[in-house]
């Protein structure tokens, strides 16, 4: 759900407004509310460079010239390996937490 919010919504906006709703739930499935906030950041940023909505492209495309189909197509080994940190990060939360002292 969250990467696809990040495809279409800008990530401070979509912070504001989920926040707020997801914590309360993952507090009680227990999960720290610093690694849901990592979890979160990194599910939104990664939305914004995903194809085919994400808004990202559409300003790397307006930057570079090139069309938004060779910037999605550019951008993709980024955001696997980019998926791939998410995975460890969500089910490995000491990579989340382990710098922050909690």
């Amino acid at each position: 759900m969250l990467l696809f919010v990040g495809c279409v919504m800008e990530t401070s906006s979509a912070i504001l407004i989920l926040a707020p709703i997801l914590l309360p739930i993952a507090m009680e499935l227990g999960i720290e509310p610093i690694h849901f906030g990592i979890i979160v950041v990194m599910n939104l940023e990664i939305g914004m460079i995903t194809p085919p909505l994400g808004l990202n492209l559409f300003v790397a495309s307006g930057m570079s010239g090139m069309s938004v189909v060779g910037v999605a197509k550019a951008a993709l080994p980024s955001a696997l390996v980019l998926l791939a940190a998410l995975a460890l990060v969500t089910f490995v939360p000491f990579f989340a937490t382990a710098f922050v002292g909690s």
